[in-house]
């Protein structure tokens, strides 16, 4: 009995001893295994550091003024009875916009018509008198005062129908209209909105540090949010001749042609003054910067060797660069790279420090200096 249990203890000590002897050695196997695999390469897509000129660029934001613009008011208090405008017209300058009630300057003006003519008859008689010798010198010179307060009183008159008669002082679009039939209007209270659209003025500041490089005459472009994909071209016409104490910029003013009236006064615009010299400058795409807080960087992309030096893949290393102006698609590289240099231009946040990578470019995307977003 004892030794049917010694011989059931040993038989299982020999079987554990085997299945460990086996799981060792699948475990070694998987080991060395692991150590000779080597991970596919990573599959990107590349890019040349090109170079390139571009033109040298003043930046700024601006806005838009009128030409001429001014809010249209009543001078005389007066009630309206003819409004003469619809709200976003175009009129031209001398072309009524709102009557005031005139009823009673008309009639002053007829009995002062009236009494002007008078005096103009009796200064006639009173002149053939005089020289006839047959009213004195104090006659005549009274009846001269006579028409000449006469025709003064009836002057006064015309100018507070006149006045009491708007017109647009300058060709121009209106804009909405602020009074209504019938009400009374004291004299300075606002009427209509004018503006002269064509042409506009564009507005806009530059740093000190940038006097020396502009003058009048200079192209400007200028682009705005609400015209998308349109570029409006024009010059600078004049420099302030102060700076600004608080800000240290200057004030330009270009002056641009705004036939269609699609810029209006008010709106903010981008302005960009394109000055004569061009910059040399070596660009990469965007998207090939790994952006990190202790320095920017780029994977280059290098042949690797074998060890009897024939060609054996591509591995990458990465580089740290300074970054410059970014355009459209590319930005400019100070520093760090070298025209001619291949480097990963998508899909560089998933590489590390010498990995093996395969070039395809059949996905790549299309970059430009002035992309146009479809959805834009």
């Amino acid at each position: 009995m004892k030794k049917s249990i010694i011989l059931t203890i040993l038989g299982l000590l020999i079987i554990v001893g085997v299945l460990a002897g086996i799981k060792t050695l699948q475990i070694r196997a998987m080991i060395a295994q692991g150590e000779q695999f080597s991970p596919p390469p990573e599959i990107v897509t590349a890019a040349p550091v090109t170079s390139d000129s571009w033109e040298t660029l003043l930046t700024s934001v601006g806005s838009l003024d009128a030409v001429q613009g001014v809010t249209v008011t009543a001078e005389i208090t007066g009630k309206v009875v003819e409004i003469a405008f619809e709200a976003g017209s175009r009129v031209m300058a001398g072309d009524l916009l709102v009557q005031q009630d005139i009823g009673v300057e008309k009639a002053q003006l007829r009995s002062a018509e009236s009494v002007a003519e008078l005096a103009r008859i009796e200064y006639k008689r009173s002149k053939k008198l005089f020289a006839d010798n047959v009213i004195s010198q104090s006659d005549y010179d009274n009846a001269q005062a006579q028409l000449t307060q006469a025709l003064a009183q009836a002057d006064n008159i015309r100018a507070v129908i006149a006045k009491k008669t708007i017109r647009a002082p300058f060709a121009g679009r209106l804009g909405i209209r602020l009074v209504n039939l019938g009400q009374v209007i004291k004299d300075g209270e606002a009427i209509v909105s004018l503006q002269s659209l064509d042409p506009i003025f564009v507005n806009f500041l530059l740093p000190q540090q940038q006097l020396a490089q502009i003058h009048t005459g200079l192209s400007v472009r200028v682009t705005s949010d609400a015209l998308p994909g349109q570029v409006f071209t024009c010059e600078i016409t004049a420099i302030n001749p102060e700076v600004d104490a608080d800000t240290r910029n200057i004030r330009l003013q270009a002056r641009m042609a705004n036939a269609d009236e699609l810029l209006r006064a008010g709106m903010y615009v981008n302005v960009a003054v394109v000055l004569p010299a061009k910059q040399e400058v070596r660009t990469i795409p965007a998207t090939a910067v790994l952006y990190a807080p202790y320095s920017d960087s780029v994977f280059v992309i290098e042949e690797k060797k074998g060890e009897d030096g024939s060609p054996a893949g591509k591995t990458v290393r990465q580089q740290f660069v300074r970054l410059g102006e970014k355009r459209g698609d590319f930005i400019a590289v100070t520093s760090g790279l070298n025209t001619g240099e291949s480097i990963v231009s998508t899909g560089a946040f998933k590489l590390r420090n010498g990995q093996e990578v395969k070039v395809d470019n059949k996905l790549a995307p299309e970059f430009k200096l002035a992309p146009h977003p479809e959805e834009s």
